[in-house]
């Protein structure tokens, strides 16, 4: 069909009114016959080819209009409905359901979308990320309530929480509650509640609502200082690299590390309530893993699945940068709303890289001017108004929750110099690096104990945690020295040194992920075995000769390695205790 439109054929030329042929709408098209259009920054930028769209081009994006014509399979829309071309921002639904499901960038539904495409993704296909079901409606609210943006107006149960109907966070005005339903069953779509403001405007609440997934949720009293301990159950973390609720913090390592078992250990015993995992633009096969095993993951709370308590967000190298580069931001909106309901909630994304290698190509497109390594100039700034999503909050109901953020860093070669880990490193409180070495060694969780470091406070004592390093330090720089001169050159002193920092990184800042009684150790069981350890390593002993020095601390290193797989506080808990405390207390001089 013949129309008119505005429309520029070179960079720079002007728009011209003339006839075009317009091709009949097709599959999950429409047809909308433009009764108004606005003129925009954007269609300007689009004549200087600032965004380098096909030429030639049809003036106005922003609009309302009839439809006249649907293409096939089509069910939203009828002819004769009045449309709008909103021009909204990239938006996500929040509301009863988003927990045990897997979305792509853009919040579709995977599983539903494999259903619906098969092995190929259709162009334009978009599914309701909220399940069309019905919830057991509690209302919190009475007509005549005032209300406004994130109070809860209801509350409906989903899985282990009580999930809060809240008021949209757009409607930051006094709103007055004309009528809420009462106690029952409803439909997800269905409307809960109605509300009007003192200029007489009315808004119809239902279960679900959008928010912009740039825009930070801000509907709390007050932002606190992250200062309580985030329990890893990780002893290498909780006593010498500690993360705080609300914290940030970021994992760099190079490929087979053990960053993905090292995800699954945080997500699996970390003290929060929801956890989040964002796999933004990894290999297909690194998604497949996380899709397969976090499932088969048991939540030590409840013996039950851990996806009851977790979304995954997945977007591979292979699908479009748009969806990869708003994956992240996808999750930490939907990390931010279930802070809203007095929760903790844990986000790991992985891999942040690949998120900032998506920000390159879009940049690239667009003929951005790059900075350095082409990525683009303003890289630093969104890495760290990403992480400022972070913190902990007080809600206006007085509750503490908190949303804590850890990204892992893939640098090419393990370059730690390359700059989305330089640009990372700026802004979070802990860096956990993991080193190439350790993992070849076997040596895991593999964090490089001295490179690595942390702002916060964990569970042990500072003071004695800052010692215990010391002594590490100089290990390993004996260990240095010995791979020239030889063990041969080395005094018996600093030979006790070097074992004693052997001893620590053995029996303390390894952890064997897959003992059911290793692979996590509580805090009360971390300070309890640290004290025995920090007195082991300030301990002199009376040892003659090299040989009787390394067969000490060998003996030693395998009582306090039996000593971990007993249960705390058993029996064979206090047996091992006494085998060990005997053994190296022999040995002590005087």
């Amino acid at each position: 069909m013949k129309i008119k439109a505005a429309v520029t054929h070179e960079k720079g030329a002007p728009f011209v009114i003339e006839e075009v042929e317009l091709a009949p709408p097709q599959k999950h098209e429409i047809l909308v016959k433009i009764v108004a259009c606005g003129v925009c920054h954007t269609d300007e930028a689009v004549q200087q080819q600032f965004i380098p769209v096909p030429l030639p081009a049809v003036l106005g994006h922003e609009g309302c209009g009839i439809v006249e014509a649907v293409g096939p399979e089509v069910t939203e829309f009828q002819v004769g409905d009045k449309v709008e071309l909103s021009g909204q921002l990239m938006s996500v639904e929040l509301g009863p359901g988003l927990l045990t499901q897997v979305f792509d960038g853009l919040q579709n539904p995977l599983p539903k979308l494999a259903e619906k495409c098969g092995f190929f993704l259709e162009r334009g296909v978009y599914l309701d990320p909220i399940p069309d079901r019905d919830w057991e409606f509690t209302p919190r609210v009475a007509p005549g309530d005032v209300v406004t943006a994130g109070d809860a107006i209801g509350s409906v149960p989903e899985g282990l929480f009580t999930h809060l109907i809240m008021v949209p966070f757009d409607l930051t005005d006094e709103w007055t509650v004309k009528s809420v339903r009462e106690k029952g069953v409803y439909n997800v779509r269905d409307t809960m509640a109605v509300l009007e403001n003192e200029r007489g405007e009315q808004r119809e609440l239902t279960m679900v609502f959008s928010w912009p997934v740039k825009q930070p949720i801000r509907c709390y009293e007050e932002r606190l200082r992250p200062d309580e301990t985030l329990v890893t159950q990780i002893r290498c973390i909780d006593t010498f690299l500690p993360v705080a609720k609300g914290g940030t913090f970021c994992v760099p390592g190079p490929f087979g590390a053990g960053k993905t078992v090292l995800q699954h250990m945080e997500a699996k015993n970390a003290d929060v309530d929801i956890v989040i995992v964002a796999a933004c633009g990894e290999r297909a096969g690194e998604v497949v893993e996380v899709l397969t095993e976090f499932p088969e993951l048991t939540d030590p709370r409840t013996g039950r699945s851990l996806m009851e308590r977790t979304i995954i967000i997945c977007n591979t190298s292979s699908m479009p940068v748009a969806a990869r580069e708003a994956s992240v931001y996808t999750a930490v909106t939907m990390a931010e709303y279930y802070r809203q309901m007095g929760l903790d909630v844990l986000l790991l994304a992985d891999s942040t890289s690949r998120w900032a290698q998506a920000m390159r190509e879009m940049s690239g497109r667009l003929e951005e001017i790059p900075g350095e390594e082409a990525f683009p100039a303003y890289l630093e700034s969104v890495i760290a108004s990403f992480y400022e999503r972070a913190g902990k909050v007080r809600l206006k109901s007085g509750e503490i929750a908190s949303v804590t953020i850890g990204g892992t860093v893939s640098p090419a070669g393990g370059n730690f110099e390359e700059p989305v880990t330089q640009a990372t490193l700026k802004v979070v409180g802990a860096f956990h690096g993991l080193s190439r070495e350790r993992s070849d060694a076997r040596k895991y969780p593999a964090i490089h104990p001295i490179d690595s470091w942390s702002k916060y406070r964990g569970v042990v004592d500072m003071e004695r945690v800052e010692h215990a390093r010391s002594i590490l330090k100089r290990s390993n720089e004996i260990n240095q020295m010995m791979k020239v001169i030889g063990e041969e050159g080395t005094s018996a002193e600093d030979y006790i040194i070097y074992q004693k920092g052997e001893l620590l990184d053995a029996v303390y800042l390894q952890q064997n992920s897959f003992d059911p009684i290793d692979a996590a150790c509580d805090p009360e069981r971390q300070v309890y075995e640290f004290d025995i350890l920090y007195d082991v390593l300030t301990r002199d002993f009376d040892l003659e000769d090299k040989k009787e020095i390394r067969a000490f601390f060998n003996q030693v290193r395998q009582e306090f390695l039996d000593w971990h797989n007993t249960h705390f506080r058993s029996p064979e808990f206090e047996a091992q205790e006494k085998k060990l405390k005997d053994f190296y207390l022999s040995k002590v001089q005087g």
